[in-house]
């Protein structure tokens, strides 16, 4: 039996809030850190001859809030895509809460699984994070 007030209508309302919200922050975080990388390499000149990768320390993170903490614009803009892929996930864990609460065991089950599989190709390589 579902608690007071946790409906289908409020679950969704609760999602629709969490993903916008979500795509929101993350759109910000990526803004203020390309206005920094701007006003710090703004005027360099671009060199399309040679591809350079991201620093290492971009490719963790770790690094990339270490990055962030420090006011480096990459990092925080490498921080504001590490939100925007949250914002799904968040959005998985939240709907399995929900699920739970309205007692259907089997969309809970489903979701889990959902989940699992998301959280896997995110970390299962162990390259990412």
């Amino acid at each position: 039996m579902a608690l007071r007030g946790w409906t289908d209508r409020r679950i969704e309302e609760i999602v629709a809030v969490l993903l916008r919200t979500g795509v929101a922050l993350s759109a910000s975080v990526v803004f203020v850190g390309g206005v920094i990388y701007l006003a710090r390499h703004g005027t360099s000149p671009a060199d399309y001859r040679v591809f350079h990768g991201e620093p290492s320390e971009m490719r963790s993170l770790s690094g990339i809030i270490h990055s962030s903490l420090t006011w480096h614009g990459r990092g925080i803009i490498q921080l504001g895509l590490v939100l925007l892929i949250a914002t799904p996930v968040a959005r998985v864990a939240f709907s399995i809460w929900g699920f739970a609460e309205e007692g259907d065991h089997m969309y809970t089950t489903f979701t889990v699984i959902v989940l699992a599989i998301l959280l896997y190709s995110l970390l299962g390589t162990r390259s990412a994070f």
